[in-house]
């Protein structure tokens, strides 16, 4: 058991972390086996995020102050926290196929960009397609009007050469 001070800093600790993310999802994972556990461990690491079971009166304490202050009173049974700095359309991805295959896995609450969501908002967040998917769409949209710019001026050129090229061969040009 830990003693009163271990807890005072891991509490402090859990604090600065929830004063810093901007994306959380608040779980239950009751019934999880090792393997399971140690699965679900990896398969958020992957997304770029972190996980931390917490007991629920700790998790309270450390939330007072922070945007997380909402989503971490009054909680009950087994509680986990995934939480990433970057890209919460990943975590979520990885966190609800997890659900999907482990139904003792579930969601209580959740925050993006610092505003609590509902949990079936969950569920559509990881339906959006990922930031860098999202990126290379803006990419083609952006490089799509030069690509015709510079098709079209090719094009005349190319059409400039062949009128030329063509009077050439009818003797059209005289020296």
């Amino acid at each position: 058991m830990k003693k009163k001070a271990d807890k005072h800093k891991d509490v402090q600790a859990l604090h600065r972390e929830l004063e810093q993310i901007q994306h959380l999802f608040v779980t239950g994972y009751e019934k999880l086996t090792v393997a399971q556990d140690f699965e679900l461990r990896k398969t958020i690491r992957g997304a770029g995020g972190r996980y931390r079971v917490i007991k629920n009166n700790l998790a309270q304490k450390a939330a007072e102050g922070t945007r997380a202050e909402s989503l971490l009173s009054g909680l009950a049974g087994m509680t986990s926290l995934a939480y990433t700095a970057s890209d919460p359309v990943a975590l979520a991805k990885a966190l609800t196929t997890y659900a999907k295959n482990n139904p003792s896995f579930t969601f209580k609450a959740g925050m993006v960009e610092g505003r609590a969501i509902q949990v079936k908002s969950i569920q559509e967040l990881a339906n959006l397609p990922s930031r860098q998917e999202m990126l290379g769409k803006l990419l083609f949209l952006i490089q799509a009007p030069a690509q015709r710019l510079a098709a079209a001026l090719n094009a005349v050129t190319r059409n400039l050469a062949a009128a030329i090229d063509q009077g050439v061969k009818e003797n059209k040009f005289s020296a």
